[in-house]
């Protein structure tokens, strides 16, 4: 069966979803654009899965507005003679412009015993990057239930104070120095070390997972490279992503470790755009919610000028200057127990940058910006965040700071700058 959209957007995640009402708002009609989505679930906020694995949330309560054309099956080919994207349930859709925003996959390192026989993941090993996947590891999870996470990133801290929530006995096996030592600087990675600590989590660092020991098709141990063992009942695999450009490769789009796209987010192919986690712009692939979210809002207004729904677009997107920011909320202590960070920039300083650091150990907050060439390029904050507001949009306005300094201390010190 084949049909035909003006607009065919293949993902139905943050980025997709964002593309699909701003070009409803913009004026092309719903019966105008696809949204392609493979999982069975309604398009759903990926970064707030941490949430539904702790039981803070149900899975609706994360739910995104569906399109009225959302085609819940898998693209499989692109025709880009014939402008068509072939789908899994037999379906075929024709269309003027395409959009990939296809996403990330998550990385599965590469462990001895890792993998079944037939190339699944065994009972008790779970990678973490769908609602499936969350909902897998909340029905498998117990109070008790000795649990290993791999990977100290953002997404390795967020699981494991999750499951620590949940009343698992949490171990995170890190390879790297720290933990969340891309965004962190070793300051603020201690105070995310405490709060784990506080919560019951086993960390260790410079920890290199070597084996995943199986009885029966199930998991029941972790071997690391000194040859100790970590009992497990369940693993995660927080290791990372990587983009997700199979479908761009084998229809012949330009790939290096994205999808390529210039300022119109546009491929190789003229009739094709690429965005969110999928995409490589001017060398950079973001994997971040706010830079897929702005790509959407760029996007939509080219096509709908394009398609005559609005006036001529000027819009081009040329990067984004992203803050990461964490909120991890002890929804289950009636006092509750925040624990709050913001990076952004460039938080390590470069020879002959200027620093403004503060910490109160007490309060376990902490605050540290980078000052180069009187313009604020780069910090990091722990706790309290009521100054990151006026922080970010200092750094994000690139102006010269005053020579005296006295405007950015007040900005690290005034807790209203939200």
């Amino acid at each position: 069966m084949t049909s035909n959209a003006r607009v065919v957007v293949i993902g139905a995640g943050l980025a997709g979803v964002r593309l699909a009402r701003r070009l409803g708002e913009l004026g092309l009609s719903a019966s105008d654009v696809v949204l392609v989505g493979e999982e069975e679930h309604r398009p759903y906020n990926r970064v707030l899965l941490a949430e539904v694995l702790a039981g803070r949330y149900a899975p609706e309560v994360i739910a995104l507005p569906t399109p009225d054309r959302l085609v819940r099956a898998r693209a499989e080919h692109i025709d880009r003679a014939d402008r068509t994207v072939h789908c899994s349930d037999g379906s075929a859709i024709r269309f003027e412009t395409l959009v990939l925003a296809t996403g990330s996959n998550p990385v599965l390192p590469p462990l001895r015993g890792l993998f079944t026989p037939d190339h699944e993941l065994p009972e008790g090993v779970h990678a973490f990057r769908t609602m499936d996947d969350c909902l897998g590891l909340s029905k498998a999870v117990r109070p008790g239930a000795r649990v290993v996470v791999i990977g100290g990133g953002l997404l390795g801290v967020s699981a494991a104070r999750a499951l620590a929530v949940r009343g698992a006995q949490v171990v995170l096996a890190q390879q790297g120095e720290r933990l969340m030592e891309r965004q962190l600087d070793p300051g603020a990675s201690a105070l995310v070390l405490r709060h784990l600590n506080e919560l019951g989590v086993e960390v260790h660092t410079e920890c290199r997972v070597r084996d995943v020991r199986c009885v029966g098709g199930r998991v029941r141990s972790v071997e690391l490279a000194d040859h100790y063992a970590l009992d497990a009942d369940l693993v995660v695999l927080a290791c990372g992503v990587h983009p997700r450009v199979g479908l761009a490769r084998d229809a012949g789009l330009a790939v290096h470790k994205g999808i390529l796209v210039d300022d119109e987010l546009r491929t190789s192919d003229p009739h094709i755009r690429a965005l969110g986690d999928c995409s490589q712009h001017q060398g950079t692939i973001y994997g971040l919610a706010t830079p897929a979210l702005e790509q959407a809002n760029v996007l939509a207004e080219l096509i709908a000028s394009e398609a005559g729904a609005s006036g001529a677009a000027t819009a081009r997107y040329t990067g984004t200057r992203a803050l990461t920011r964490l909120t991890l909320t002890d929804f289950t202590a009636d006092t509750g127990n925040p624990f709050d960070l913001a990076a952004f920039g460039e938080p390590t300083p470069r020879p002959g940058d200027d620093v403004i650091q503060l910490a109160d150990a007490t309060r376990g907050t902490y605050r540290k910006v980078v000052v180069r060439d009187d313009r604020l390029v780069g910090g990091v904050l722990v706790g309290e965040l009521g100054t990151v507001g006026a922080l970010a949009r200092a750094w994000e306005g690139a102006e010269p700071l005053p020579t005296d300094g006295g405007p950015l201390l007040h900005l690290l010190t005034n807790d209203g700058g939200s």
